[in-house]
C-alpha cells in the first residue's frame, strides 16, 4: 500500500542528484563518514528514509557540498533508502515512499533479524551496523499535509532535552512511534532512557514545500552546534536566533486503525486542537473514533488509511519538563 494521492500541493524542490555519494567510505553504499582524529562522539544525520521526502536529501547536499567536517569524533551522513528515492517522478510524488514497506517500521531486532524479506529489509540490515554505532542520530523528514514542522522525540525526558537543546522546530512532540512496528530513531539505546545514545526524527514541512528544505538545514546546523562536532560560528550564517519558544505535545496514543473501512470526519490535516472530549473525528467501519479528552490535538492525520497503520495521534499539550 502506498499513500493515496496528493494532488492539492505543488512540487516545488527537486530532488538532487546524490550519484557523488554513492560510493562513500564506510563500505555501505550512500553513507560517509568523516573523522575529525580528536575525541568525541559519533553523531550521524539520516535522509530519505522514505523516498517521497526530498528536504533531507537537500540538507545531506547542502552539508557535503559545503565541505562539513567534524571538529571532534566522527560524523556520519547517509542517504538510508535510495531505491524509492531513485524512484520519485514528480508525476506521482507519493509512489516513491518506500518499494516494498515501509522502512521506519523495521527497526525491532526481531524484525531485523527474523527470515522475512524486502527491499526496505535488505537496506535496513545493511545500515544496522553504523545506526548501532552511533551515539546520536537525527532523522530528517517531511510531511504529507502542509502543517507547522514537527520535532519528533519520543518518549524519555532525554529526547525532549535533546530537543530543547537543538530548539527548533517551534512543536515538539513526545511519542512512543507507530503500533506496525518501531522507528530508527527508536533503535535500541536511542530508545532506553539508562543509555546515553540520543535521537530525534524532524517532521520539516510539506513534502515539496522549500519551507521544509530550510527547515531541515537549519535543524541539521543547530543539531550539530548543539553536539559541537562543528564550531558555532560554521553554523552562524545558516541559523536564526529570533525563533518561538517551544512548544510540547505528549501523544497519549495513536488510533491504529482496525478495518479496511476508515474515514475521517473532515479533512484535517494536522494540530487542529478539538475542544470537547467525545468529539467524533473519523470512522473505522461501524465504530466511531471519539477523542479522548478536551482540548486533544490532531497529530498527524494521514492518507495512508491501511489497516494495522496509525490513522492519527491524540496529543495534549505539556509543560517542557
Amino acid at each position: 500500500m502506498r499513500e493515496a494521492p496528493i494532488n492539492d500541493y505543488p512540487i516545488e524542490l527537486s530532488p538532487p542528484d546524490i550519484s557523488p555519494y554513492k560510493a562513500g567510505n564506510t563500505g555501505i553504499d550512500y553513507f560517509t563518514t568523516f573523522d575529525s582524529g580528536m575525541p568525541g562522539p559519533h553523531v550521524m544525520i539520516t535522509a530519505v528514509v522514505h523516498g517521497n521526502e526530498l528536504c533531507g536529501a537537500i540538507a545531506l547536499d547542502h552539508l557535503f557540498r559545503a565541505g562539513t567536517r567534524p571538529a571532534r569524533g566522527r560524523l556520519t551522513l547517509g542517504f538510508a533508502n535510495v531505491a524509492a528515492y531513485h524512484s520519485f517522478n514528480p508525476t506521482d510524488p507519493t509512489a516513491s515512499r518506500f518499494v516494498d514497506e515501509d522502512f521506519n517500521r523495521l527497526w525491532e531486532p526481531a524484525t531485523l533479524d527474523g527470515n522475512r524479506d524486502s527491499a526496505e529489509l535488505r537496506r535496513a540490515r545493511e545500515i544496522q551496523p553504523l545506526v548501532a554505532d552511533a551515539d546520536f542520530l537525527l532523522d530528517i523528514h517531511s510531511m504529507q499535509h502542509a502543517t507547522a514542522p514537527l520535532m519528533m522525540a519520543g518518549p524519555l525526558a532525554k529526547g525532549r532535552g535533546l530537543a530543547r537543546d537543538v530548539g527548533v522546530p517551534e512543536i515538539v512532540v513526545t511519542d512512543a512511534g507507530h503500533a506496525a512496528g518501531r522507528r530508527m530513531r527508536d533503535y535500541l539505546g536511542f530508545a532506553e532512557e539508562s543509555s546515553p545514545r540520543n535521537a530525534l526524527l524532524v517532521e520539516c514541512g510539506q513534502h515539496w514545500a522549500p519551507s521544509s528544505r530550510d527547515v531541515a538545514i537549519e535543524t541539521a546546523y543547530r543539531f550539530l552546534r548543539h553536539l559541537e562536532v562543528i564550531a558555532a560560528e560554521v553554523a552562524e550564517p545558516h541559523i536564526h536566533d529570533d525563533v518561538p519558544t517551544q512548544k510540547f505535545i505528549e501523544v497519549v496514543g495513536p488510533v491504529t486503525i482496525e478495518t479496511d473501512e476508515f474515514r475521517f470526519a473532515a479533512d484535517y490535516r494536522g494540530l487542529e486542537v478539538i475542544p470537547k472530549a467525545g468529539s467524533v473525528i473519523g470512522y473505522d467501519g461501524d465504530k466511531d473514533v471519539s477523542t479522548p479528552f478536551d482540548d486533544c490535538v490532531l497529530v498527524m492525520p494521514s492518507r495512508r488509511l491501511n489497516k494495522g497503520e496509525s490513522a492519527v495521534r491524540f496529543g495534549r499539550f505539556v509543560a517542557a519538563s
